[in-house]
């Protein structure tokens, strides 16, 4: 037995906490608010990088992928992000490219390629299927962090193959008021007073 971390060792591995801002964002409003979130609405950022970090118990880089396509980042929000830990990765293409997309996909591609690394990956968006399906193959563990009841059910589907799916508001806390979302819970989680 050598002192040097081994790739088993909790200690030596990384998880990468990938954010896909723009499917987080439009979920939420689209599909439960009905309308375009408000500052205080949205995820609390800092206690979703807590989350992750806790998920596993080990180091973990934040990357928030943001579309700078119209030339324009939103500094007060990039500043907030780098505040807590995120490295913030803008891209920019041509209109008919989904460039977050694109960038998560490649990312998730490197992570596989360089060897080691367990993910997290904040969507909805059944596009990074076969990235995370080659992750598991790979023993890697991988999370979809999410709401559930909205999640695309080819990502779903991946729950057999060792997918771990978390939920955003439920099990990392991320909200300041409860949501309003319509969704089947299980009675031993079940907290009348979120309702009263």
């Amino acid at each position: 037995m050598t002192d040097g971390a081994t790739p088993e060792d909790p200690g030596s591995r990384t998880t990468y906490l990938l954010v896909d801002g723009e499917n987080i964002d439009a979920t939420l409003g689209m599909s439960l608010l009905e309308r375009k979130p408000r500052p205080e609405e949205r995820p609390r950022w800092e206690r979703v990088m807590q989350g992750a970090r806790k998920l596993w118990d080990q180091k973990t880089k934040g990357l928030f992928f943001l579309n700078g396509s119209n030339g324009h980042l939103p500094f007060s929000f990039v500043a907030a992000l780098r505040g807590f830990d995120y490295q913030v990765v803008p891209l920019s293409g041509p209109a008919r490219v989904k460039v977050v997309d694109v960038g998560i996909q490649r990312t998730l591609d490197a992570i596989l390629a360089q060897g080691s690394g367990d993910v997290v990956l904040a969507t909805h968006d059944i596009d990074f299927v076969d990235q995370l399906r080659a992750l598991l193959d790979d023993g890697r563990r991988v999370s979809v962090l999410c709401f559930r009841e909205l999640l695309s059910a080819g990502l779903h589907d991946l729950e057999e193959e060792g997918l771990q799916i978390v939920d955003l508001e439920d099990d990392f806390d991320a909200f300041n008021a409860p949501l309003p979302r319509l969704r089947i819970i299980e009675l031993d989680s079940f907290d009348p007073a979120r309702y009263l």
